[in-house]
C-alpha cells in the first residue's frame, strides 16, 4: 500500500494567563473612574452566567470586595434566560454550581424570573431585562468574550449577549430567539445590546477572554460607552 507523504505539524496554543486575578479586577475597574459614578449605599446587580465561565467565583467576589470598599451595595443576578429549568430556585443553583453564593460572595443573590419591558430596537423588538436589575442604581455586566457556536460576526458571546439574552430571562430569551430567525443573530444581540445601553443604568462591562487551555488570560474593564467596540476588540483576541 502506498501512504501519502506524511508532515510533523506543531500547534502553539496561546497560554498566558492572569496570574493575580482579582488585583487586576479591581485595578480595570479603578482604570475607569466607577467610583466616581457611584454613591455611597448605591445597589449594583452584578451579572453572573451559566456558562462555566473560569474563575467566576474568584472574578465575582474581587468585583463584590471592590464595590463595597467604594461604599456600594452590590447583588448578584443569575443572567442566563431560561437555563436552570427557568426557574428562579433552579438559576440559584446553577450559580451555587460554580461557587457562587450569598456566602462565599459577602452579597446577597436575588433570583427572579420577572422582568420589565424597557423599550425596543429600530426593528420593533421589545426589549426587556431581569426586575431586580431594573430596580438597581447600576448594572454591572460580567460575562467572557468568545466565539459563539452557531454564527459567526464581530459580536458574538459575550456582554452583549448579555444584556440580552441573559438579562431578559426565559421570557427575553424566547422573544429575541424567534427575532433572530427574522433579523440574524448579530443583528438582534447588538440592537437589543444598545437598547438596554440607552435605557438602564449600565455601570460598566468586564469582559473576560480565557486561552486555549481555558484559563482565564484577560480581564477588561469598558465604560458604558466602549462596551460594544471593547467587546468586539476582546473576541479578535479570543479568536486568535
Amino acid at each position: 500500500m502506498n501512504f501519502p507523504n506524511m508532515v510533523r505539524i506543531k500547534q502553539k496554543i496561546y497560554s498566558e494567563v492572569v496570574n493575580d486575578i482579582p488585583e487586576t479586577v479591581c485595578a480595570e475597574l479603578r482604570s475607569i473612574n466607577i467610583k466616581d459614578k457611584i454613591k455611597k449605599g448605591d445597589t449594583i446587580a452584578i451579572t453572573v452566567g451559566s456558562r462555566g465561565v473560569s474563575n467566576i467565583d474568584v472574578i465575582v467576589k474581587a468585583i463584590v470586595d471592590n464595590l463595597k470598599e467604594i461604599g456600594a451595595s452590590p447583588f448578584i443576578i443569575p443572567a442566563m434566560g431560561s437555563h436552570g429549568g427557568a426557574t428562579s430556585e433552579g438559576q440559584k443553583q446553577v450559580l451555587a454550581h460554580y461557587g457562587v453564593t450569598e456566602e462565599l460572595m459577602g452579597a446577597p443573590v436575588k433570583s427572579t424570573m420577572d422582568v420589565v419591558e424597557i423599550g425596543e430596537t429600530p426593528d420593533g423588538i421589545k426589549v426587556m431585562i431581569d426586575k431586580n436589575a431594573y430596580e438597581a442604581d447600576h448594572i454591572l455586566v460580567v460575562n467572557r468574550v468568545k466565539v459563539h457556536t452557531d454564527f459567526k460576526g464581530e459580536i458574538e458571546s459575550g456582554l452583549m449577549k448579555m444584556m440580552t439574552i441573559g438579562l431578559g430571562k426565559h421570557k427575553g430569551a424566547e422573544t429575541y430567539h424567534q427575532a433572530a430567525i427574522e433579523y440574524g443573530m448579530e443583528h438582534m444581540i447588538t440592537n437589543v445590546g444598545r437598547t438596554v445601553l440607552k435605557n438602564v443604568p449600565v455601570l460598566c462591562g468586564l469582559g473576560i477572554v480565557e486561552n486555549g487551555f481555558d484559563e482565564t488570560a484577560v480581564i477588561r474593564a469598558f465604560r458604558p460607552q466602549e462596551l460594544e467596540s471593547g467587546e468586539k476588540d476582546l473576541l479578535k483576541l479570543g479568536k486568535k
